[in-house]
């Protein structure tokens, strides 16, 4: 159910007590590979290795740091014990991917999200220490795009996703580009 909301344009996000409610917001925001914006600190940062950046070492650990994490703007979180094992489900299966930002052995960011085709669906990130998600999300973003993604749905306009190069676009044009990019060309 989850891969076929997400090849639809939609995705969960409600309130632990909520039913579930799918999402699909106008506009959508997207990161393609020319609009990826790292800056002259973060490019510092990950020069120097300030975090050990690993992808899918420990897919459960990020998305139970995810639904821990405080978020002022929202009542509570979506990403409950039944979405913690699908999604769990999910990365066994190959679907499902994260980055993790490591200080010594300790976790202190990481996003985590869905891989369909050439699409990748960001869906929660975290940081406990400032520029650990970021420095997760772009080595993430720089080796999906390496890998043949055409983006990354970030779903909402956030300051955050923009700065790291997000451009809005219509729902109407992000559910034609997703059809686009989803069906296989001959």
């Amino acid at each position: 159910m989850l891969l076929s909301a997400y090849e639809q344009g939609l995705f969960p996000w409600y309130n632990e007590d909520d039913p579930i409610y799918w999402h699909s917001p106008d506009p959508r925001l997207l990161i393609f590979p020319d609009s990826l914006h790292v800056s002259k600190t973060m490019r510092k940062i990950l020069k120097k290795e300030k975090f050990i950046i690993t992808i899918n070492k420990n897919f459960d650990e990020v998305i139970k740091a995810c639904a821990q994490t405080f978020r002022p703007d929202q009542g509570g979180t979506w990403i409950t014990d039944d979405m913690i094992q699908a999604y769990n489900d999910l990365h066994m299966l190959g679907w499902a991917y994260s980055a993790e930002a490591r200080i010594n052995e300790r976790l202190v960011g990481g996003c985590y999200g869905i891989r369909i085709g050439n699409v990748f669906f960001g869906e929660s990130m975290f940081s406990l220490t400032p520029n650990a998600s970021k420095a997760a999300f772009i080595s993430l973003a720089q080796k999906l795009f390496k890998d043949g993604a055409a983006f990354i749905d970030c779903q909402l306009p956030t300051p955050h996703l923009e700065s790291l190069g997000g451009v809005q676009i219509s729902r109407n044009e992000y559910l034609k580009l997703l059809k686009e990019t989803l069906t296989p060309q001959e």
